[in-house]
């Protein structure tokens, strides 16, 4: 695990790697100024019809501001990985080109419409999950750190099996992935509360998806090795 990780921070200087990162930077942001303008609109429309006149007071920028500061910190992870799913194609080339050239010969790509698939269940399998936990998150901020605790677990858990099935599928059939994830479970679940980890430290989170997916190709070769 720790030399799978050394070699993806080792790895992130490659132009593939630096295209993935700025295009999932980009439509991360994207994702994010559109929440944020549909925020504004529905709190200016909330204040107008709770008032009866238009604000010119600036408070429904300033709640836009609060409210979207707050969804951003709960859903960055989820939007992260959602957004590299549609990407991670290109990292696991870019790591298979630079270390494991002979599987790079045999593999298929994902393409667009896998890709799409792969992240649209991630992004929802997080957001089921975490609402489902979110009266467990609430009841154990009584204890002041087992809701983290259990939030890496649980994040953990979906982000090692989503970038563990990222990086096998360019060469499993679909039907192999979930037999694979079974058999590497322990492997995958430390591989996500890493990444999870990774992803709520400031500045380092831009970087998490990209170096969760190179890992799980390192792992997932060191594996067939």
């Amino acid at each position: 695990m720790i030399r799978a990780f050394l070699l993806s921070i080792g790895q992130l200087g490659d132009r593939a790697i630096v295209r993935v990162l700025a295009l999932s930077l980009a439509v991360t942001l994207a994702i994010f100024v559109l929440v944020g303008a549909g925020l504004y609109v529905g709190i200016d429309a909330a204040l107008a019809w709770a008032t009866g006149q238009r604000d010119e007071t600036g408070l429904a920028a300033v709640a836009t501001v609060v409210v979207g500061v707050g969804i951003a910190w709960l859903a960055f992870r989820i939007v992260a990985i959602a957004v590299i799913g549609l990407f991670a194609d290109d990292v696991v080339a870019a790591v298979e080109a630079r270390h494991y050239p002979a599987a790079l010969v045999s593999a298929r790509p994902v393409g667009l419409a896998a890709s799409l698939r792969m992240s649209a269940g991630s992004a929802m399998r997080a957001l089921v999950a975490n609402i489902v936990m979110l009266p467990v998150y609430l009841l154990l901020l009584l204890t002041g750190v087992g809701t983290p605790i259990a939030f890496l677990l649980v994040n953990g858990w979906l982000l090692g099996r989503d970038l563990g099935d990222m990086a096998a599928a360019r060469h499993l059939p679909v039907a192999a992935l979930r037999p694979l994830a079974k058999a590497n479970r322990v492997e995958r679940m430390l591989l996500g509360v890493a990444v999870a980890g990774l992803l709520v430290v400031p500045v380092v989170n831009l970087f998490a998806p990209i170096i969760g997916a190179a890992m799980a190709t390192h792992l997932f070769h060191r594996g067939k090795a």
